[in-house]
Parts: structure tokens; C-alpha cells; sequence
């Protein structure tokens, strides 16, 4: 089949895109730019702009499914930027893709679309949007993630994927960050230190979306539907980030910071870049983080196990060999 994947030369979207490529599938990327790791798989590249609407018009022509993985990731920045690329690119996507009569739409999401300010014990797909988001990513993504599943038909099968806190090799966000800091010497337990997280590998993630796929095109159970993904069971994120900190020859953390200190100082940094207006930066806390890295939010997998046989192929032990 004739696949396009938004964003092939990020994390998840190129692990996506070489497993497809395995499968024999003709696999293009549709993005602003094109890597050699991409031309090394035998992947070519549609360059466009997901916000324009001639761009994806263009790049959809003999197009049989789409994997949409783009979009902009942040813990800060602004509204617009959010909001273009994350529901205008991806409601541009679904519209172009009924007009031009693609059938299977596979689109990737976060579990932050459902997280609020309380921590999410063995949630399920059942918990609703929050009526607020501390994170302009996590809103900007339910509103995409909302449109795709509310056009799904007969004639456009399309499902959303969360897979949570994705690492593994090539990873560029996540566990870099957190060595980075660890080596200046700033990085602190936020918390007890006892909160609960999912996590999942990279490969198990892009294997759930072929997984999610190939079930849209026989009795596409998963039609419609939402789906938190992990690995096999949650984590103890402070301890998960130690055991990745000694793989990487660093020493743990163990220095601690309360949940209620972190949180405030997020809330004053985002008072102080808001007031004068920095938007391009990484900073160092805000609110959404704090919560992030010192509640508990993992979430039940029952649903992607029962809908499309959703499996883990690496398992926690294996995938730390694998970062």
C-alpha cells in the first residue's frame, strides 16, 4: 500500500516508517525537511507544511493510509504555534484525506490529552478532557485527537494512539534532557520520589501503530476509538530515571524537591516569561512538569489488547539495552 507518515525523521514516526518499509509497504514522508537515515531505508520525502492546505493536497495524491505522528511537543511556547501545527495541521489532514478518499487514518496522540491537575491511577479510556490544561501542547493535541475520532465512518477508519513518556534509541527529548541536567548537577527528585509512571519503548509504540493499522483494515474493531499504550507495567519514575542515569555511566539522583516547591516555582516562571513575553525557550520548571515528574498517571492497556492484540515485543529489562 501507498503510506504517508507526517514527521518520518523524528522519533517515533521513523520507527514507524522503517517497520512499514519491512512489511513492503511504499512509505513516504510528508515534512519540511528529509534525512539521509530516511534515504538509507529507502524512504523519500514529500516537503510541505502541514498547515498548508495545498501542501498535503499535493502530497495525498495515490495515498492509500495515513500515519499522522507530526506535531509540536513543548512544555512551553505559544498558543498559535500549538495550535496551527497540532489541530489546524491534523483537522487538514482528516479533511484532505476524506476528499481525496483515503480510507485508514492512524493518528498519534498523548495520554496528556486526559491529565488535568490530579494524579491518574490505572485510568482508562473512559476519563474525559479536562475542562483545564496547565500544558498548550496537551490541549492543542485533544482538540486533533477529538476531530479525528469524531469523523470516523465506514468510509474513514481512523484511530488514536497514547503512547506515554517514549524513549529508546534515536531519542532526541526526553532521556537527553535528563542526562544533560543530571550532568550540570541540576536535576532533583520531585516529590517522594514514589510516583507511578508509564513508559514505553519506541519499538513497542511503532509496533502498536502497525498493530492499530492492520486491524482498521479487517474488522477494524478500534474504529473511532482512543488507546493509551505502555509497557508491560508501570514504572517508579525516579527509579526507571536512575537505572537509565547508571546505563549512561552517571550517578542516581537523590536530591529532593517538593512537589509543592516545584509547582510554585513553575507557576512564578511562567508568570516571569509571560510577562515579558519569552516564548523560545526550554524552561527550567513550569506547573504541567512538575506534576508530570511527581504524581502518579499510568493507565490501563485492556482496551488495545482486546481491540487490536496490542502486545510488548522489548520488555523493560531488554529495553534499557536499548537506549
Amino acid at each position: 500500500m501507498n503510506i504517508l507518515i507526517t514527521g518520518a525523521t523524528g522519533f517515533l514516526g521513523f520507527h514507524i516508517a522503517k517497520i512499514l518499509k519491512d512489511q513492503g509497504h511504499n512509505v513516504l514522508n510528508f515534512s519540511r525537511s528529509h534525512t539521509n537515515e530516511l534515504t538509507d531505508i529507502g524512504v523519500e520525502t514529500i516537503k510541505g507544511d502541514i498547515t498548508s492546505k495545498d501542501d498535503i493536497d499535493k502530497a495525498l495524491n495515490g495515498i492509500d493510509v495515513i500515519f499522522n505522528v507530526a506535531s509540536k511537543v513543548g512544555m512551553w511556547g505559544k498558543w498559535d504555534d500549538f495550535y496551527k501545527i497540532n489541530f489546524e495541521g491534523t483537522k487538514n489532514l482528516v479533511d484532505l484525506a476524506k476528499k481525496n478518499n483515503i480510507q485508514y487514518f492512524i493518528h498519534t496522540s498523548t495520554p496528556s490529552v486526559v491529565f488535568g491537575k490530579e494524579a491518574i491511577e490505572n485510568g482508562n479510556e473512559e476519563l474525559p478532557y479536562p475542562n483545564e490544561y496547565l500544558s498548550l501542547y496537551a490541549k492543542s493535541k485533544a482538540l486533533g485527537e477529538s476531530y479525528v475520532l469524531e469523523n470516523a465512518s465506514e468510509s474513514f477508519k481512523c484511530c488514536s494512539l497514547r503512547p506515554h513518556l517514549i524513549y529508546g534509541k534515536r531519542d532526541k527529548n526526553i532521556i537527553p534532557r535528563l542526562i544533560e541536567a543530571r550532568k550540570k548537577n541540576k536535576l532533583k527528585i520531585i516529590g517522594d520520589g514514589q510516583n507511578i509512571v508509564d513508559v514505553i519503548h519506541v519499538e513497542n509504540a511503532a509496533w502498536a501503530h502497525i498493530d492499530a493499522f492492520n486491524e482498521l483494515l479487517s474488522e477494524a474493531k478500534n474504529n473511532g476509538k482512543a488507546y493509551f499504550i505502555a509497557q508491560e507495567k508501570p514504572v517508579r519514575l525516579w527509579a526507571f530515571i536512575n537505572n537509565v542515569l547508571e546505563v549512561k555511566g552517571l550517578e542516581r539522583v537523590t536530591k529532593k524537591i517538593s512537589l509543592k516547591a516545584s509547582y510554585s516555582l513553575g507557576l512564578v516562571i511562567e508568570l516571569f516569561l509571560k510577562l515579558f513575553k519569552i516564548y523560545n525557550i526550554h524552561p527550567p520548571m513550569t506547573r504541567f512538569v512538575a506534576l508530570q515528574l511527581g504524581t502518579s498517571h499510568y493507565f490501563s492497556h485492556k482496551r488495545a489488547q482486546e481491540d487490536f492484540n496490542y502486545k510488548v515485543r522489548i520488555t523493560l529489562e531488554d529495553s534499557l539495552k536499548e537506549i
